[in-house]
């Protein structure tokens, strides 16, 4: 009876989890990923998107660069959490920040970073959050979004997998949802594209896992150049 009672508390515990890694991946979750295209923007403006096909190639390359860099530094905050190494956390923060290019990229690492910590305190107690988020108001660190999100991940319970995949398909999520705002596509288009680009996730965890903070790289020269073509750009719906 003892296990049986161990066996149905491990199910809801692992049920509760699911749901509020649902919530924290939803796309709807209010941390102003919105306001963000991840160089869509540009990318459709320079004709390097014009339909669904290169749509999907973009959103590829983003998410694999992604996890080159921010995913590898969501991994070690992650990990850091997990055994309460808070300096290591701030280490990964500021590693992040260092190598992101562009005060955009930066600009939405930060202000996405603050205010889903903001949140994330709004609606439970995360000690570790409460810490960082402090010393993102002192200056002391900057506030790289994946990281705030790896810890919040880590005090939920999530294992590193289940968190990467989290953090990968907000990526995703983020550039399809600015697509139907910023093309003619469909949502069944950008439904499809979302469901094929998840299919790489463990490719990708299995590439990044390994690696230190060190090692962060995010080679994507045409990604980059729309990124600096977004800051000159008069018309524009989007901060990057």
């Amino acid at each position: 009876m003892a296990d049986e009672n161990s066996s149905r508390t491990g199910s809801a515990d692992d049920m509760i989890l699911l749901a509020r890694l649902l919530q924290f991946s939803d796309s709807t979750l209010p941390v102003g990923a919105f306001a963000f295209s991840n160089g869509l923007e540009s990318a459709i403006q320079t004709g390097v998107v014009a339909d669904a096909a290169s749509l999907e190639r973009f959103v590829e390359t983003v998410v694999r660069q992604a996890s080159g860099m921010d995913g590898i530094a969501f991994l070690h905050a992650h990990r850091a959490a997990r055994r309460g190494a808070y300096d290591a956390v701030l280490e990964a923060d500021r590693e992040l920040w260092n190598r992101r290019v562009g005060e955009e990229q930066q600009m939405m690492l930060a202000r996405m970073g603050r205010k889903f910590a903001e949140l994330s305190l709004k609606i439970s107690t995360f000690p570790v959050l409460e810490r960082w988020l402090a010393d993102i108001k002192a200056g002391a660190t900057p506030g790289c979004f994946p990281v705030g999100q790896a810890v919040a991940l880590a005090h939920m319970g999530a294992d590193e997998k289940q968190a990467f995949v989290v953090h990968q398909y907000g990526v995703a999520a983020m550039i399809m949802s600015a697509a139907v705002r910023l093309m003619r596509i469909d949502h069944l288009d950008t439904q499809r594209i979302l469901f094929a680009v998840q299919g790489r996730v463990a490719d990708d965890y299995a590439r990044v896992s390994g690696l230190e903070l060190d090692e962060m790289s995010g080679f994507a020269p045409v990604f980059d150049v729309l990124v600096a073509h977004h800051t000159r750009t008069h018309v524009r719906l989007f901060m990057n």
